[in-house]
């Protein structure tokens, strides 16, 4: 199982945002995508999951070409996408942004499902609170949640540490760690704090004005490659 992009080129109106990229995640994997601010980071998550598809080139997923499926057909054979700023429902309760969540999977509005409380307990009691009303760190559980319950094959998540305190990303990377090997899933991840990166990825790939320029396994990801692909 593994979802491939190949040489993609993705634009924005007329400007040309990616440059041929390519990349592929196995069944298991994580794998970050660092760049600095206009890199084209969520680009490429747009370009995934069919918000932004890309003018040239192809994303497969099992070897099967999702250029001409939209966004929630994607969602159907197992892309979910975890995006920047959590974008949670706010005038919605916590239960009914995780029904949102499973009619856009195909599924009927039911209960809360178990998986939800399983990695996120701290969202059990307020299953009828708005989402408006979280925390930043409770709205990020409810954006990851609401991927999880889609049962996705591959997760695509942007930023999820971004404005959350130490100790709720610390709550963050060990529930992203249980993913690959419990919900038999990939996880490709843009992110752009390093040391979460080094703690959570297996895999790493950097984008610079919308071509990757260096990838391979973390442990390459040293202070020389930082300082000369993402230092401002």
């Amino acid at each position: 199982m593994s979802l491939q992009v190949s040489a993609i080129d993705t634009f924005y109106g007329t400007s040309h945002i990616l440059h041929g990229v390519s990349l592929e995640i196995g069944e298991g994997e994580l794998l970050a995508v660092l760049g600095r601010n206009g890199a084209g980071k969520t680009t490429l998550l747009r370009s995934i999951t069919g918000i932004n598809p890309p003018r040239r080139g192809l994303v497969r997923l099992d070897g099967v070409d999702l250029k001409r499926l939209k966004s929630h057909e994607r969602t159907r054979l197992g892309v979910s996408y975890v995006p920047q700023g959590r974008e949670i429902i706010p005038d919605l309760t916590v239960a009914e942004n995780i029904y949102v969540a499973l009619l856009g999977k195909g599924r009927k509005r039911g209960r809360v499902p178990d998986l939800v409380f399983d990695y996120f307990p701290a969202l059990r009691p307020l299953v009828d609170q708005k989402g408006g009303t979280l925390s930043g760190g409770q709205q990020q559980q409810l954006a990851i949640a609401r991927a999880l319950v889609q049962e996705p094959k591959f997760l695509l998540m942007d930023e999820p540490t971004e404005g959350l305190q130490p100790s709720v990303v610390e709550e963050v990377e060990l529930i992203i760690k249980r993913i690959p090997s419990e919900r038999k899933c990939a996880v490709l991840l843009v992110e752009q704090n390093l040391d979460f990166v080094r703690d959570i990825a297996q895999r790493f790939a950097i984008l610079d004005t919308g071509r990757i320029v260096r990838e391979g396994d973390v442990a390459g990801l040293t202070n020389e490659v930082v300082q000369r692909h993402l230092s401002v």
